[in-house]
């Protein structure tokens, strides 16, 4: 159990300061400019309840396997491929359903959510290789 703790924390704790970073101090203005009116007040809870989930499915379909196969770049090619999916399963839903979804926030979310994701499943798989988690 302690295990799964540690891989918790440090996915969690890595992806969402990467993900801070990017959305408060680089991509803020851009979000903004592109999706005007379409952006609100940022609810907590929702966002709190995505980043648990995704850090459970993070580590249930790509860091765990990754770990246990004791292959670094498993966990980096499978967690762009889950940040892909992912990612898309909210952007091309928006896209399809939203009257002035821009095309060009789904693709840049499809590139961030892969690089992210495979960035986190990454480093974590590398510290619980390395640390023999």
């Amino acid at each position: 159990m302690k295990r799964y703790l540690k891989l918790y924390l440090s996915s969690a704790i890595i992806f969402l300061i990467v993900d801070l970073i990017w959305l408060i101090g680089v991509n803020q203005h851009f979000y903004a400019q592109q999706l005007g009116s379409l952006m609100g007040a940022v609810r907590l809870l929702p966002a709190v309840l995505f980043y648990m989930l995704f850090i459970v499915g993070l580590l249930y379909f790509v860091i765990l396997p990754a770990v246990v196969a004791n292959r670094v770049e498993q966990a980096v090619y499978s967690g762009a491929l889950f940040g892909l999916i992912c990612y898309a399963t909210y952007d091309l839903t928006n896209l399809a359903t939203l009257a002035h979804w821009p095309v060009l926030i789904t693709v840049t979310d499809l590139i961030w959510g892969s690089f992210i994701t495979s960035l986190t499943a990454g480093s974590v798989s590398w510290l619980a290789l390395k640390r023999n988690w």
